[in-house]
């Protein structure tokens, strides 16, 4: 395996995650600025993912007619232009223009989202099938990182330079981005590849899920991606209202979500990079994505039920109200170690199982499904929270523990047919 290229390759997904959290955490906030509440709020949230579902698998499909390097510099470019217009949009003083430059950079930066697609089918390339699911769990790590230093970051770009300075930040990171990329990162694709049939658009969907085992793998990172964020989205509601916390007017309580939050990070990146190699070798990949699924799945059954009082503090946290704060950082914990411990193993196991001409193909259609669970969780969670609290986690929870289930009980009389992954 090529080390260089396996470092460029983290910095890039690491400084591309760092891009998205710098803007993305203010675009709900710059939207309602500019007057757009409610279903149009939620368009423009929504259009990132939308155009990812469309597009992730052609990119994925292309970079594996023309190669790696030239998908992700294109992706990457596209990226620091989409944090331009946000920028240009942040100073426009008509609300109107500005709501159209940031819906156009959103939706942009979603159909050139083919960076993390890229760089999963580049580590599949350059690395042996043994060690592939430890080498996505380096990816996860730059994935959580990137999450967890975006939002400091665009919150001290805001204070300094104002409502344009999260959108040049992220920017000039990309472009940083692109010419690490340019200069240093090689191609992962061999030059004596075979050519793989070419098929429209929606017919690469049916044929990945059609194939064996592939096509559960990528419908188990459907589900697993669609409680997630459906966890995602409402977990602020839930703290809010079983811990008495005003989000609106409290600053103190806002902290509280964001601390939670990136306590869960840093809980997911430290696994991810330190762990995964270890207890693949010890478990096996399925074995390890039905531990995670349920870990996810008993976390997220307590979740809603769990109440206390007061701020998550030190002093909370140790007097004589800190039994909530402590039993809802078990649960979150328990959830981090169910949630990062899935995507590794399964994008691993999904390389070794696809053909080194369709990896791309296969991981664009993954990430494109994992697209449209982002954009249905939501909208299911909340919906349904409105009604019944808990109903969103516990059906999740269900929903989960039948993903597992279904794969402990598949797995094994699945007929075989599928050619495995060759490492570059």
């Amino acid at each position: 395996m090529r080390r260089p290229a396996l470092g460029v390759i983290w910095l890039t997904v690491f400084l591309d995650l760092v891009g998205f959290g710098i803007v993305v955490p203010l675009v709900p906030l710059y939207g309602r600025e500019w007057g757009a509440h409610g279903f149009v709020l939620g368009l423009i949230i929504a259009s990132f993912s939308a155009l990812q579902f469309l597009c992730a698998p052609l990119w994925g499909r292309w970079s594996d007619r023309v190669g790696r390097r030239p998908v992700l510099l294109i992706s990457t470019a596209g990226a620091a232009l989409s944090y331009v217009m946000f920028a240009v949009g942040s100073r426009v003083s008509d609300p109107a223009i500005a709501l159209w430059l940031l819906a156009a950079s959103r939706a942009f930066a979603g159909a050139c989202g083919g960076n993390i697609t890229v760089a999963q089918a580049y580590i599949a390339d350059i690395t042996p099938p043994e060690q592939r699911s430890r080498r996505m769990g380096l990816i996860g790590m730059a994935f959580g990182l990137g999450f967890i230093f975006g939002p400091v970051l665009g919150g001290l770009s805001l204070k300094w330079w104002g409502l344009s300075g999260p959108g040049w930040l992220a920017a000039t990171l990309c472009g940083l981005n692109f010419l690490l990329a340019f200069g240093i990162l090689g191609e992962s694709r061999r030059p004596g590849s075979v050519a793989v049939e070419r098929r429209p658009h929606w017919a690469q969907y049916v044929h990945t899920l059609r194939t064996p085992r592939v096509g559960l793998l990528v419908m188990v990172f459907f589900l697993a991606t669609f409680a997630f964020s459906c966890f995602e989205s409402t977990l602020p509601l839930v703290v809010s209202d079983n811990f008495a916390l005003d989000l609106t007017h409290d600053g103190r309580a806002a902290a509280t979500v964001v601390y939670l939050f990136a306590y869960c990070g840093v809980l997911g990146a430290l696994l991810q990079g330190t762990a995964v190699g270890r207890l693949v070798a010890r478990f096996g990949e399925v074995r390890l994505i039905i531990g995670s699924l349920a870990c996810t799945a008993g976390s997220l059954a307590v979740l809603p039920f769990i109440r206390g009082e007061g701020h998550l503090s030190w002093s909370a946290l140790w007097g004589g109200h800190g039994a909530g704060w402590w039993a809802l950082l078990g649960a979150l914990g328990l959830l981090s170690v169910g949630s990062s411990l899935t995507r590794p193993p399964l994008f691993g196991l999904l390389s070794n199982l696809t053909h080194e001409d369709e990896r791309g193909a296969t991981f664009g259609v993954a990430q494109s499904l994992g697209s449209l669970a982002r954009i249905l969780g939501p909208v299911f969670a909340n919906t349904t929270l409105h009604y019944l609290p808990p109903l969103p986690y516990l059906v999740c929870a269900v929903l989960l523990l039948g993903t597992a289930a279904v794969l402990g009980r598949c797995w094994g009389v699945e007929p075989a047919g599928v050619v495995p992954g060759r490492a570059g």
